[in-house]
């Protein structure tokens, strides 16, 4: 068994294939689930990968090596969210002025509420660094941090929680608040909770996709130019 589990381990192929099974079971659960938020796929998928690596001694590098094909398709993924923004094309330009005042106002909130709750629970100066672009995709978030004295891996954990959190519930707490327009519902989740969000948005209709596409593109953007500003004016 030792002299398997070494060649098993030492083929890269292991896991990538691991990560396509675990996620098609977590896809299947929640398929049978009826689409529970709580049974997320992705939420559902780390939880399990995370629990076999720990248990096999499996570190993150190792596992990477295999995985990094899965790593590489994000960039031709995100690219494919043109073709919603494209068939809506209209709507969001109809949307342009409420687009970017929602916009602008989610992007900031995110920053000055990861600010707050920081700086409330008595967190570190670094660690409250590390918090402010938690709402933006993993690399613009880590290099705002790098830049404003953050931490960057402790980052790309929080940008995960919070696309999770997002995705899981961001539809829920949205229609307690009763907002039913499905341009709003998309630019509030694309803002607050970036691709992992945004993978959930396009389940919900492809209008809501579109506009949380859009959304998270942007808010990217404004918060790399934003959080220095801010940060720099609240702590000097």
């Amino acid at each position: 068994m030792a002299q398997l589990w070494a060649v098993v381990d030492g083929n890269p192929l292991t896991w990538l294939t691991l990560t396509l099974v675990v996620y098609q079971a977590a896809h299947w659960v929640w398929r049978r689930g009826r689409m529970n938020p709580l049974l997320n796929p992705v939420l559902l998928s780390i939880a399990t990968l995370s629990a076999i690596l720990t248990l096999g001694g499996v570190d993150y590098a190792r596992y990477f090596s295999g995985a990094q094909l899965i790593h590489f398709l994000l960039g031709p993924a995100t690219v494919a969210l043109a073709i919603p923004l494209y068939r809506q094309l209209g709507q969001i330009m109809r949307s342009a002025g409420a687009l970017a005042a929602g916009l602008l106002c989610g992007s900031v909130a995110a920053i000055l509420a990861s600010l707050g709750i920081g700086w409330a629970l008595g967190a570190s100066p670094q660690t409250i660094m590390s918090m402010a672009p938690k709402s933006v995709t993993s690399p613009i978030a880590m290099g705002v941090a790098e830049q404003i004295g953050g931490l960057p891996s402790l980052t790309a954990v929080l940008v995960i929680l919070t696309g999770i959190t997002g995705a899981v519930g961001g539809a829920w707490l949205l229609d307690r608040l009763r907002v039913k327009d499905e341009r709003a519902r998309g630019v509030a989740i694309g803002t607050a909770s970036h691709g992992i969000g945004t993978a959930r948005a396009l389940q919900m209709g492809e209008v809501t996709g579109a506009f949380s596409g859009l959304a998270m593109g942007l808010n990217g953007v404004a918060t790399a130019l934003l959080t220095p500003i801010i940060v720099k004016w609240l702590f000097g």
